[in-house]
């Protein structure tokens, strides 16, 4: 795995070509290094994948060997959870298949940006598991439970039209311009107020009962900030 850092952005390329990307143990350790370093410092996360392949799932001879204490430990959910409440917005920056566990990963991220080649997946069952890193109930809020139930129970593979066309996907692009997308998309999130988007995102986290009192004791924290009175401040003067 590679990780390139910016001020406001941090890049993570799934680099194991020989198995496909496949998420192994040492993978999910460094991923988790990279969730307590944007938790310490919060910036937008982009991850992607390498020669035309995001992540082809789990790796199969690790996940051959775990037992009833692994899925216990929740090794690959916890690490996608603490993925999907990073305080900031993620990006998944998809070309080729995201299969299983790489579709887990990618579901867990705010965004998804892929190229025409970029598939989902997840063939769990046929393995004798279940997709239990979130995909039983993050896919059925991202699409919709009918089509939830065709890619979990009967291995319906979702080409990139499909994705797009469903809204798993927010964006296609030719697969020379995907991580230039990416960034294009990190540039527009940047541009706004980082409490805003910190606030915003877990507003959208939070349950139904939560609502209106959990935005407006948020609205509250924003409204006296500094950012806030410069930026509207900004605005008015720029409309004179």
């Amino acid at each position: 795995m590679k990780v390139e850092d910016g001020p406001d952005r941090v890049l993570v390329r799934l680099d194991r070509p020989q198995v496909r990307n496949a998420i192994d143990a040492a993978m999910v350790a460094d991923l988790h290094e990279v969730c307590a370093d944007l938790e310490r410092q919060p910036r937008i996360l982009v991850i992607t994948g390498a020669d035309g392949i995001f992540a082809g799932g789990a790796d199969i001879r690790e996940l051959r060997e775990r037992r009833r204490e692994d899925a216990l430990a929740g090794i690959n959910s916890g690490l996608f959870d603490r993925i999907a409440k990073l305080p900031m917005p993620t990006i998944a920056a998809v070309d080729g298949p995201a299969l299983g566990g790489g579709a887990e990963l990618a579901y867990a991220c705010d965004f998804r940006i892929a190229t025409p080649r970029a598939r989902f997946g997840n063939p769990e069952a046929g393995l004798g598991i279940m997709a239990a890193a979130g995909a039983c109930w993050r896919l059925r809020e991202l699409v919709g439970e009918p089509l939830a139930k065709e890619i979990l129970l009967a291995g319906r593979m979702v080409s990139a039209e499909e994705a797009l066309a469903v809204r798993l996907v927010n964006e296609l692009v030719a697969e020379d311009e995907l991580l230039a997308a990416a960034d294009g998309l990190v540039s527009r999130i940047a541009r706004n107020a980082p409490l805003a988007l910190r606030l915003t995102k877990l507003a959208l986290a939070a349950p139904p009962g939560a609502h209106p009192r959990f935005d407006d004791v948020a609205q509250a924290v924003l409204f006296e900030t500094e950012d806030k009175y410069e930026r509207m401040t900004a605005f008015l003067e720029r409309r004179r």
